[in-house]
């Protein structure tokens, strides 16, 4: 089917009540890893990267790597810039071949961020590529950017920046956080639906990994539409590598710990497709 924005997913997602995952890949493996789950599951998938990642294996690479495994695929699939960290970097990822970017202005003030995130849109427009931005601080860390409060989405500046942005999909912070969590963590659900009320544009859960199962659907049934998984596929893909030579310590062919990586990270991807509620939506 080839890559596509992500702008139909979502809405597509919104209008039934699911979410589409958005897994993000830090190599070669991990790329096949996501697709080959979602075509498994016959679900449309977003794949992302983070700056670190772009700067480990630049924008060029990536959008090689997953316009070639895309090719033929039968889903659809997109590829998204998670938490841009400047203006120079989303046009970069446009100009590139990205088919979905994210610009996080999250840390400015809010005139700031306004500002930041209307000059991306207005970039991405004339090639039609959507925009997500961020509105409150997710805590915990992600790449180098680590949150030292939470400070909860508004629902009344989340309709303002919605507005004045026009961005097409905005990410909220509800108390998730990125990395996995240091005891239970405690959602603000009813801030969720009242965001929901106040917002259009399909609304996104940044901090996924580790959160249970229930506790995402409760989030994406009052209005989540994409959700972001990255910690826990790092280390399924870590782990299966360690526990292969932990068994095999002679194993010297970089294949064999692709291969096993592999297996790993697409089972936790339809795992998680599945609590997304995205399975036979492609």
């Amino acid at each position: 089917m080839g890559l596509v924005t992500s702008h139909q997913m979502l809405l597509d997602a919104q209008a039934k009540g699911y979410a589409v995952g958005a897994f993000n890949v830090e190599n070669m493996e991990m790329v096949k890893a996501v697709i080959r789950g979602a075509e498994e599951m016959n679900a449309p998938v977003i794949l992302q990267t983070t700056p670190s990642t772009v700067t480990y294996g630049t924008l060029s690479t990536f959008v090689a790597m997953v316009r070639a495994e895309a090719a033929g695929a039968r889903i659809p699939i997109a590829l998204h810039l998670d938490h841009g960290d400047s203006f120079g970097l989303a046009v970069q990822a446009l100009v590139a071949g990205y088919t979905s970017v994210m610009i996080d202005g999250s840390k400015l003030p809010f005139e700031e961020n306004i500002a930041l995130t209307k000059r991306v849109v207005e970039a991405a427009g004339p090639n039609g590529i959507p925009v997500e931005a961020e509105l409150g601080k997710v805590g915990g860390k992600e790449d180098d950017l680590e949150a030292e409060n939470d400070y909860n989405t508004d629902p009344a500046q989340a309709a303002e920046f919605a507005e004045r942005t026009k961005i097409q999909s905005l990410a909220v912070a509800i108390g998730t956080a990125h990395g996995f969590y240091v005891g239970t963590p405690v959602l603000d659900k009813e801030r969720l639906s009242q965001i929901r009320r106040t917002v259009s544009v399909p609304l996104v859960l940044h901090g996924a990994s580790g959160l249970e199962d229930d506790e995402v659907r409760e989030c994406i049934s009052r209005g989540i539409c994409k959700v972001n998984f990255a910690t826990e596929l790092r280390v399924a893909y870590t782990g299966a590598v360690r526990e292969l030579l932990k068994g095999s310590p002679d194993t010297y062919d970089p294949k064999k710990l692709g291969l096993t990586g592999i297996g790993h990270v697409k089972e936790q991807v339809k795992r998680r497709i599945q609590v997304c509620g995205s399975m036979d939506r492609a």
